[in-house]
This record gives structure tokens, sequence and C-alpha cells, in this order.
């Protein structure tokens, strides 16, 4: 396929000129050979840094079709807006991990009856009472990354079968380990494009989005938290903290595995 120049996705995001006809052979089920998807992905890299992030998810979606999806902690409802924009109806992935916040599940119900999209809640392999009974009362506080890859990274896995890429709503600005995060890339671990349309945002970029779509946002943020995962590893952080200070505050720990 050959790739447009981050400036003209721009024009084709805005509508300034006709999106390509889809290639020959989209929505085929077949997924596409890691070489294959390594070279888009290394090419659009390069390219799509510095476009909109609008034309960074069309260029996904008009490549990928039904093998790309959504992925969403909801903390807010961001990303699956944008997408939602370019593509009505496309496949938002939401990790159930039976430990979110109460406030959480509430964006997570809140996007799948208002927006344009369809929610996947994707649960571990084992309820919260049946991984007690193999590895212990309360993993999260004894091994975290274990709990995590039981609860975060295995279901990711799993759902991402059914995809050739997937979109993530990292942001450079949030912590010292993501602030040279990609707009797109290839995810060799797991053999998929990994989409990153709002890397280059800022809070303020995120806010004003917000303001201006009214985007359903976790009610949290509202009492001092700044970063929002499953309750037993996430605190509110405190003035002068970075965003994520406030999750695995105990452990050397920043990220859960998902991103890596």
């Amino acid at each position: 396929m050959t790739m447009l120049s981050a400036t003209k996705l721009g024009l084709v995001a805005l509508g300034a000129v006709p999106a390509p006809a889809e290639p020959a052979g989209q929505g085929d089920p077949a997924r596409r050979p890691a070489a294959e998807l390594k070279a888009l992905a290394e090419e659009a890299g390069r390219e799509l840094e510095g476009a909109p992030a609008d034309a960074i998810a069309r260029w996904a979606v008009q490549t990928f079709g039904d093998r790309f999806c959504v992925t969403s902690s909801m903390a807010d409802a961001v990303l699956a807006h944008l997408v939602s924009r370019v593509a009505p109806g496309v496949d938002v992935v939401f990790l159930d991990t039976g430990l979110h916040f109460p406030e959480t599940l509430r964006v997570r119900d809140t996007v799948a009856r208002t927006l344009p999209v369809t929610v996947r809640s994707i649960r571990p392999r084992m309820t919260v009472g049946q991984q007690d009974g193999e590895y212990g009362p309360r993993l999260f506080n004894r091994a975290p990354d274990e709990c995590c890859a039981l609860r975060k990274v295995e279901p990711l896995e799993r759902a991402l079968g059914d995809y050739d890429a997937w979109a993530a709503g990292l942001r450079r600005d949030e912590s010292p380990t993501r602030a040279n995060t990609p707009v797109v890339t290839f995810d060799a671990r797991r053999g998929k494009v990994k989409v990153n349309p709002i890397a280059a945002w800022s809070q303020a970029d995120v806010d004003a989005y917000v303001s201006r779509w009214n985007v359903p946002v976790n009610e949290l943020f509202r009492s001092g938290y700044t970063s929002v995962g499953c309750w037993p590893c996430t605190r509110r952080t405190k003035a002068g903290e970075d965003p994520r200070a406030g999750r695995w505050a105990m452990f050397d720990k920043t990220e859960c595995g998902l991103h890596v």
C-alpha cells in the first residue's frame, strides 16, 4: 500500500481531499504477515509524525478496517470518541479486571450507551476469588507484576487475536517512560501494529477536547487522582508529583505490562 503523506492525511481527515479507496481484500479475516505489518508501522510512524490525531486514526481505519480496535482504560472516553468520529461502530476493548473502581465501570457503561462504538469487556480467565485460591489472597500486594499479567496482559493478548492493529491513549507528557511514544509503531511482542493517535497531546489538549465534545471522564479525577487503574494499586497524587505517581506507589513499577 502506498502511504499518504502526513500533510495529505490531515486534509483527508478534514474532508478537503477524498479518502483513498480501500485496499483490495479489506475486511479479509486472514491476518496479515508480521513482516508486512512491521513495514506498514515503520513507514506510518515516519510519515504520520506531526499529523492530526484524527488523521492518524483515519489511516488506521482505512488500512486495517475491522481488523483494528481501540483499547481504553475508561479513565476517559477521549480516544474512543475520536476514533468513533472516523469509524462509527469501532470495537473498543476494555479489560475488566474485576478490581476497577465503580467510577471506572460507570464510564464504560456510559460509553457503551452513548457513543457509536462496540464495547468489548474482556475478563481474565479467573475471577478474583479463583485467583486468590490459586495464588493466595491479595496477589496485587505481593507480586503486582504477576497480578497484572493475569488480569490485564493475558486478557489483552487474547482479545487482540481478532485484530492486526490496536489504538491506545498513551501520551508523551504522562511520564518519562512515555516521553518517546511514537504515533505508530510495531508491537513485536504481539505481532501487531500499535497506534497512538494522541501521543503528542498535552493535558490541555485533552481537557479542550473533553470540553468541546462533552466526553465522559472518570469522576475520580475530581478528587485528587491523576491516573486511574485498579483500586488496590492506585492512590491520589500530591501536588508536583508525576501524573502516574499514584500507580503502584509502593513498588518499583510504573507500567502494568500492556505497553512495553
